[in-house]
């Protein structure tokens, strides 16, 4: 019985010893590996807010000013290329607008109609600069801006002088599934000086733009 006993106990010793061996012989799965975020790639969206600002006209003898103000709404295409934390690209986009004002006051806009300063597009072309916190990003931007400056006085004629004038602004991006991302922007826009012919408004005089936008959007990365 003792022999047994032995045999039994050095038997159970050699299993325990060799199991830690075998255990080592199985196959061990590889870790998975999880590509970091990145915002490099082709993009296109859609956006909309609104804008508001001041548009000056001036002639020789007499100055006033109109408030325009309103909704946009449009599309966006752009790249970007993520080099570390920092992200560069390029930007465009291209608006529906219904920023429009008026003002019936004096010396210049006195009268029925007074003077009316609308938009009815407005497109940008910029360069953003960003710093990137995995799915948030942080940005500057500026550039182009493009719009046709539509001018009304007393006579009810109007004329439409397409404008090209500088932005500049920023903005907060976040990417919340896959390739989707949302934006919230600001943009400051000077659409410089436009001349309203004296055929058209019984002088000639010059009607600058300038805008404030607030647009959020959503955009797709290819």
């Amino acid at each position: 019985m003792k022999r047994f006993t032995l045999m039994a106990c050095a038997g159970l010793l050699a299993a325990a010893l060799a199991t830690p061996s075998n255990a080592a012989d199985l196959p061990r799965k590889a870790p998975v590996f999880v590509a970091p975020f990145s915002w490099s790639g082709f993009y296109v969206g859609i956006n909309g807010g609104y804008g508001w600002g001041t548009s000056d006209w001036s002639s020789a003898v007499t100055t006033d000013s109109v408030k325009p103000k309103g909704a946009i709404v449009g599309g966006t295409l752009g790249y970007n290329l993520q080099t570390g934390n920092w992200v560069w690209g390029i930007e465009g986009d291209f608006d529906y607008s219904a920023i429009d004002g008026t003002n019936i006051g004096t010396g210049i806009c006195a009268g029925a109609v007074g003077c009316e300063t609308k938009n009815t597009w407005l497109a940008t072309l910029r360069g953003r600069v960003g710093y990137a916190w995995d799915r948030w990003l942080v940005y500057g931007t500026g550039g182009a801006a493009f719009a046709d400056v539509r001018m009304t006085r007393n006579s009810g004629l109007s004329e439409t002088d397409t404008q090209t004038g500088w932005t500049l602004g920023g903005g907060l991006e976040w990417a919340f599934a896959g390739a989707w991302s949302a934006k919230l922007e600001y943009l400051y826009v000077d659409l410089g000086d436009a001349t309203c012919d004296a055929s058209t408004c019984g002088i000639s005089p010059s009607v600058s733009e300038k805008l404030n936008l607030v647009r959020a959007g959503v955009n797709y990365r290819f």
